[in-house]
């Protein structure tokens, strides 16, 4: 809690013209005794205005790049401007023998609104494929799914749908995909529906749900 100046001289003429100790004072007015004396130390030096708050200055940064030094890398990165703040730091630290670090570069040139927006391309998921399949075994899609199974535990479900005849030809269910090994599809039939593999195809693998044919 912050105390105005006129508080701290009414507690410190309190505690003076208090017949108790000093501690018991200080204990029923709720003060500690470590800011009560550092309020008494600056009064008794420069009197009641040196109970006034301080306002607080900001500490030299030590490691501040000097000013000769952000100059020449601003001056560098309006020359090349296609390079990013992390080519420029190694460009600068390479030509002019002084590091700086990517994240140094980045704030002197965001300070300085030198920082283009980077250019996103949106894509955008089409409803069907472009090419698409003719016959059973040309395109399988494969999905994977985590969901909870009482009494088991967390599982994994993957499943290879062919995308003509939308059959679910073969699926696997594990606590973890770890477990799991190349080719998984092609073997027995011991816990896992499966179908021969096509000789030429194609197999797509995304995550959610597959797509309908129209």
């Amino acid at each position: 809690m912050r105390y105005p100046a006129s508080e701290k001289l009414e507690i410190i003429r309190i505690v003076e013209r208090s017949h108790l100790p000093i501690k018991q004072t200080l204990d029923k007015l709720g003060i500690p005794r470590t800011t009560f004396y550092r309020w008494y130390d600056r009064f008794q030096v420069a009197g009641p205005e040196a109970l006034e708050d301080q306002s607080p200055r900001p500490s030299r940064v030590w490691n501040r790049i000097p000013d000769d030094v952000r100059e020449r890398i601003v001056d560098l990165a309006l020359d090349v401007p296609e390079l990013s703040p992390r080519e420029l730091a190694v460009r600068f630290t390479d030509t002019e023998k002084y590091f700086v670090s990517e994240a140094s570069v980045y704030r002197l040139l965001k300070s300085l609104d030198l920082i283009t927006s980077p250019a996103f391309i949106v894509i955008k998921a089409a409803n069907e494929f472009r090419d698409k399949t003719t016959a059973i075994n040309q395109l399988w899609q494969t999905d994977f799914t985590y969901l909870k199974v009482i009494g088991w535990g967390w599982m994994y479900l993957s499943t290879i749908l062919d995308d003509y005849s939308r059959y679910i030809i073969a699926w696997k269910q594990s606590p973890g995909r770890r477990r799991w090994r190349p080719g998984w599809c092609r073997q027995g039939r011991r816990n896992d529906h499966h179908s021969e593999a096509p000789r030429r195809g194609r197999t797509a693998s995304g995550f959610g749900r597959s797509r309908r044919s129209g």
